[in-house]
């Protein structure tokens, strides 16, 4: 029996077949994206395996790829997990909706809209996801269709499928 982790298998992340991800993460995550300057991610941290789950993380100073390289963490935005995100309800709007309201009348008003906004992200958590996947992953090499695609900036993806929980 191998070690996938000293065989190096374990860092290929195209043997995802699918990720699980609470429904209260993604819009979490999802709304500290939209709301504040932090950069909040589905965070999938090898060794991989089928079926993976992938966590709350937040992102400081980190690029686009991620700088752990080969065989490092998968950050997956949380946007791309949500079957057409709604738009997050802004407090002006909310506001002009009841324009002879006073200002607790509004605060709760708002906190509706954001609530049922939650819930319409949670409702559309689902579907697939494409991840990238470094250049030299033995999924290029590997059965058909498993090297995924390829992008315009020559990186490729590999499609994996998103398991809504809770």
């Amino acid at each position: 029996m191998s070690d996938p982790e000293r065989s190096g298998e374990g860092a290929d992340p195209t043997r995802m077949r699918s990720i699980a991800v609470h429904r209260e993460d993604v819009a979490n995550a999802l709304e500290a994206d939209l709301r504040t300057d932090r950069r909040v991610v589905l965070r999938v941290t090898p060794p991989y395996s089928g079926r993976m789950r992938a966590r709350l993380h937040r992102v400081e100073g980190v690029p686009e790829a991620d700088v752990d390289g080969p065989g490092g963490p998968v950050h997956v935005d949380p946007a791309d997990l949500v079957a057409d995100p709604p738009p997050y309800p802004e407090v002006d709007e909310t506001a002009a909706e009841y324009p002879d309201a006073d200002v607790e009348t509004h605060r709760e008003r708002h906190a509706e809209a954001v609530a049922d906004w939650r819930e319409a992200v949670r409702e559309a958590v689902g579907g697939t996801v494409e991840i990238p996947v470094d250049a030299g992953t033995a999924a290029e090499e590997g059965p058909e269709g498993a090297a995924g695609a390829e992008r315009t900036d020559g990186s490729r993806t590999h499609e994996v499928d998103v398991v809504a929980l809770g």
